[in-house]
Parts: structure tokens; C-alpha cells; sequence
């Protein structure tokens, strides 16, 4: 399961902010999606990692469906 950040309709998003001025902190709201991540060989996943690093991102290689 892979969490990326939730695309939501206005009225999600207005309740969030609500939400987050009575808590007094940012809330990021993220949507599950079912995913198998792939077996990389170790040079594939140093490329990957190296990738990474540069760009200053998470990554994660999924298996096609």
C-alpha cells in the first residue's frame, strides 16, 4: 500500500483547514492505493536510491499490473 497526497473537493479541503486551525497544526491528508512494490537487483536499486538523493524525493518502484 502506497500513501501519495489526497486529491481533494473543496469541501474535504474545508473541513481540513477548519480542523487545522482548532488543532493549531497543518494536517496533510494522504489517499491509500494498493500497489506491490518490484524486486530490484542491487545496481537497479542503486540507481534508484542514487536518483533519489538527487532529486531530494522518496522513490518506490511498483511492480506493472
Amino acid at each position: 500500500m502506497l500513501y501519495p497526497l489526497a486529491s481533494l473537493e473543496a469541501d474535504k479541503l474545508d473541513a481540513i483547514k477548519s480542523l487545522e486551525k482548532d488543532i493549531g497544526s497543518p494536517v496533510v491528508a494522504l489517499a491509500g492505493i494498493e500497489a506491490t512494490t518490484a524486486a530490484l537487483p542491487d545496481e537497479k536499486l542503486k540507481k534508484l536510491q542514487e536518483l533519489e538523493e538527487e532529486l531530494g524525493v522518496v522513490l518506490v518502484a511498483v511492480r506493472p499490473n
